[in-house]
């Protein structure tokens, strides 16, 4: 059969072993769209050409795993912060260390460069935000005011503000000049995992573990709107330069976004997984993910992405019209042209006594008087914030975009495959044999969209990626044979396994017991029956679900469930260890201060039952989480994700020490 003219909207552009362990962070290069830097457990920070199989070049000098990477507007230097709380600046033209930047006491979770001058800004999970001068080789300020991980910052276009987003569920603003808080933004309901200025308009956006985007205006400090879809938690966005839409990236696909009204443009469907961050250059958006010590590359072609009110997906989020896409030039707020602001002595954040409870011992003090912010009149923030030229904002480099592959590409299955057949694809295509009918996938954003016998089958939907019924079955001998039906083909495919399937049959069976018990309303007596059956994998399942709504857990489910996430943190599975430290968190950060404080109250005069049923409760609370820090502590010396969420575990668990 002849090519098909037509190119698909988004395919996979490549895949490559990226580090000798897991890669533990990435980040692709905002000038040119080509540069891609990643970090890995091996304490390397590997740099590459998008679509280049080979390494550039390889820097080292951390001896921690490296966390959090950035690459300067120039693409001219290169930022890594590690586990240990180091930050390394490398000149990639001279291949060699600039800066080692020593301050911070945990991991480092997030960098950003200053768009003009020579400084970094650094966030950590010690809850503190730094801004160091690469040059002078310290530290400038430290903001302080989040309570948990710091997961993204961001220097607004004009480099006068920088923007936090947290774990604490906030986003923070902060005033450079004045070294001081100017609001922050509540309303996620999950840690917030991403913040990106608008390129224009005084407008932020911040994406969450909620599975929502909210726009933020920076003149009335109120949300413009707030999207939310059934999807995975939101990974990374991405403004189009000229500021017409957002894009956000979820783990199966790509959302083109308007704010106002709130309006869901467009969604292709891009199989890139793990998604980690996204650049656009020669009117295509690059997109980088990662798994294990793979990373991968997707391309998508936006001139085959809806960007404006014409041909919607998905619902329209209110009957609002639609609003016409804003004239490239005309905004409608104001845009990032200020006038200087004058400089006066930087203020500290007054913080709340959460906060000061929280706050680091006398050694972080001594620092915080040390620290002074060196920015004293107009004229040295002039000549340290401004910059020297005129800055273009997003100068593509030249480069030639990246040919899409035709979209009767597919590689076909043995001989010839029959229209029924499932070919072995990365990204899903339309149906073939119209191809002038159908330009992109267009799947709305909550419903299903109904299709009469598609060609295709998306790998990652319906089917484990690279494996195929026919390898489990025994060979036809006759090519003439019908085709084996789904009850024969699940019969032959089940042989040999009817362990396994004993196995997730009990399973299932328990899980109904569980669910049973806790459609009456009693989660107390769910958690007992679940408990009682003594299959940690039933246990999975139930924190799973009650992990995702904070407000179900009570006094009473933490010293039920506290000895199974003591068991949980000790298996081999990751899958266990994770759900275990997500619950253990959620018990520290919402019943940690009432154990202690019902602890170290003196005791009540008479006789108080429910006063006494309490303060026993978090007896036992207490000798359990006790016990618990021993292992927490013995394991945060661990490299990885676990690692990770160990030593943040265990700084939420040092009043056990």
């Amino acid at each position: 059969m002849a090519a098909s003219v037509a190119t698909k909207t988004s395919w996979k552009l490549q895949e490559i072993t990226a580090h000798s362990s897991n890669v533990s962070s990435l980040v692709l290069g905002k000038s040119s769209g080509r540069l891609l830097a990643t970090g890995g457990e091996d304490c390397r920070v590997n740099i590459w050409s998008v679509n280049k199989p080979n390494c550039i070049i390889s820097l080292t000098g951390h001896t921690t795993p490296v966390e959090s990477v950035r690459i300067n507007t120039n693409e001219e230097l290169i930022v890594a912060g590690s586990q240990s709380g180091s930050i390394r600046v490398w000149d990639l033209e001279a291949a060699k260390i600039l800066r080692t930047l020593m301050g911070h006491k945990a991991n480092i979770c997030s960098l950003d460069f200053h768009p003009f001058g020579s400084f970094v800004a650094s966030g950590s999970l010690d809850t503190n935000i730094k801004l160091w001068d690469v040059r002078r080789k310290g530290c400038v300020f430290r903001y302080k005011g989040h309570t948990q991980a710091i997961r993204c910052l961001r220097f607004s276009p004009d480099g006068k503000w920088l923007a936090s987003a947290s774990d604490d569920h906030t986003v923070k603003l902060w005033d450079l000049a004045a070294g001081k808080i100017m609001f922050e933004f509540t309303g996620h309901t999950g840690p917030v995992n991403v913040v990106e200025f608008h390129p224009n308009e005084y407008l932020l956006a911040s994406g969450s573990a909620d599975r929502t985007v909210r726009f933020w205006d920076l003149e009335k400090f109120q949300v413009v709107s707030c999207i939310e879809e059934e999807a995975t938690p939101v990974r990374c966005v991405l403004f189009n330069p000229d500021g017409c839409c957002l894009y956000s990236g979820y783990q199966d696909s790509l959302r083109v976004y308007g704010w106002e009204p709130e309006r869901c443009f467009d969604v292709v469907l891009v199989t890139w997984g793990k998604v980690a961050d996204l650049s656009i250059c020669n009117n295509q958006l690059i997109g980088v993910s990662v798994s294990q010590s793979t990373v991968s590359s997707f391309v998508v072609d936006l001139s085959r992405v809806t960007k404006s009110g014409s041909g919607l997906h998905g619902p329209i989020k209110d009957d609002r019209p639609l609003a016409q896409p804003t004239p490239t030039g005309s905004s409608l707020r104001r845009i990032y042209d200020r006038p200087s602001t004058t400089c006066s002595k930087p203020q500290r954040v007054k913080h709340n006594s959460e906060s000061e409870r929280r706050s680091p011992s006398s050694e972080d003090d001594r620092d915080e008087k040390e620290s002074k912010a060196e920015i004293q009149n107009p004229e040295d923030y002039k000549e340290i914030f401004q910059p020297k030229n005129s800055i273009t904002r997003t100068p593509p480099r030249k480069s030639e975009p990246f040919p899409a592959p035709p979209e009767d590409e597919p590689v076909i299955v043995k001989e010839a495959a029959k229209p029924s057949q499932v070919v072995d694809i990365q990204t899903p295509l339309p149906n073939q044999e119209n191809p002038d009918l159908v330009q992109r996938p267009p799947i709305a954003s909550s419903t299903p969209v109904t299709r009469a016998e598609p060609s295709v089958i998306p790998a990652a939907r319906n089917a484990p990626i690279g494996l195929k019924a026919s390898d489990f079955l025994p060979a036809v001998k006759n090519q003439s044979q019908c085709e084996i039906v789904d009850e024969e083909a699940m019969s032959q495919i089940r042989k040999g396994h009817e362990t396994m399937c004993v196995v997730l049959t009990s399973r299932h069976k328990n899980l109904d017991t569980v669910r049973a018990m806790w459609s009456t309303g009693d989660i107390k007596t769910s958690v007992d029956s679940a408990v009682a059956i003594n299959d940690l994998s039933v246990i999975v399942d139930l924190l799973n679900i009650v992990n995702q709504k904070a407000s179900l857990w009570k006094l009473d489910l933490c010293t039920i469930i506290l000895p199974q996430i003591e068991k949980l943190l000790q298996s081999k599975y990751e899958s266990y260890v994770q759900t275990g430290c997500t619950s253990l968190k959620l018990i520290l950060q919402r019943f940690l201060p009432l154990i202690t404080d019902i602890l170290a109250a003196p005791p009540s005069v008479g006789v108080d039952i429910t006063r006494e049923e309490r303060l026993h409760k978090c007896k036992l609370c207490y000798k359990q989480l006790k016990n618990i820090s021993n292992i927490i502590k013995n394991k945060s010396g661990l490299s990885g994700r676990h690692g990770s969420a160990f030593r943040e575990l265990h700084l939420l668990m040092a009043v056990f020490e």
